[in-house]
Parts: C-alpha cells; structure tokens; sequence
C-alpha cells in the first residue's frame, strides 16, 4: 500500500481544539483528518487521554499529613550532621530550605533605616561644605529690609481691616 505524504504542519493544535473546542472544526481540518491516518491515530490517543482523565479522582489527604510533615521538618532541623564543615554547610542549607529560626526581616529594616540615615546625614554634610553660605552684599540687605517693610504694610493693613469689622459690630 502506498502511503500518500500529507502536511500535518500545525495539526496537535487544530486536533486539541476538536476534541476541546464546542465549535466543529473547519471543513479543511476535518478533510484532512479523514485522510492522514497519523492524525486519525493522533486523535484517537487524545480521546483515550481525556476519558482516563475524566475518570481519574484526586486521593484525599491523609488527617495527620500537615503533623507528620512538621514533625519531619523540626526533626531535620535539629540533626547535627558530624564535622565542622559538614555542619555549616548543613546549616546554611537548612537556613536556606526551612527558614531562619531568627525572622531576619525587622532586624534588616533597622538596618536599612540606619544605613538611609546615615547616608542621607552624610550626604546633607558633605553637599553644604561643598557649598558655603553665600556672601551678602549691601544691595541684598537693601531688597531684604525693603521685603520687610511691605510684609509689615500688608500685616498692618490685615490688622486694621479686622479691627474695623469688629468696631462696626
């Protein structure tokens, strides 16, 4: 029997979708399933797949699982492997895959706030020393005395006009 050469190209999806999809399939992928007996074949393992899936119900934990497993945990934990080496290695991996016994977060906030501190303080020093006080010359202090003067006018200007409204009450 000579066995014609088809293009399958693509077809997992297309066949998936038949068998998933409520829709039927287009009229060519349907044509070329009935032709290709590698996609018919295909199918037919796709269908078996779902119905065993179908079939298959999930076991039900046993109660004392969570018990035993923390039993367990706590037990490696407190195992003392020999040696030196052997031990911080032991340690560090027990550290890595249980936890710190320690919670290392609140100890590593202070530490970060202190850092921030000091750094933002270091930065703070270092940026005005960089920077002196710049020199003021007569015609600034002339501006300035006469920016006082107009914030005086304006406070007593404020004060009278409270003090009439209330003479007028």
């Amino acid at each position: 029997m000579k066995r014609m050469k088809t293009n399958c190209t693509g077809m997992d999806a297309e066949l998936a979708g038949m068998l998933l999809d409520s829709r039927p399939a287009s009229a060519k992928v349907q044509a070329h399933v009935a032709e290709c007996g590698d996609c018919q074949n295909e199918l037919a393992e796709l269908k078996a797949t779902m119905q065993a899936l179908d079939a298959w119900k999930a076991p039900e934990p046993s109660s004392y699982f969570l018990t035993r497993l923390g039993a367990r945990m706590r037990e490696e934990r407190e195992a003392a492997p020999a040696g030196w080496l052997a031990g911080a290695i032991a340690r560090l991996r027990a550290t890595v895959a249980y936890g710190p016994g320690l919670h290392a977060r609140p100890l590593a906030a202070v530490a970060l706030t202190v850092m921030l501190l000091v750094g933002g303080g270091t930065y703070l020093g270092v940026t005005d020393w960089m920077h002196p006080a710049q020199q003021t010359g007569q015609n600034a202090a002339v501006v300035g005395d006469l920016q006082t003067l107009d914030n005086n006018a304006q406070v007593l200007d404020q004060m009278e006009s409270l003090t009439g409204s209330q003479n007028g009450d």
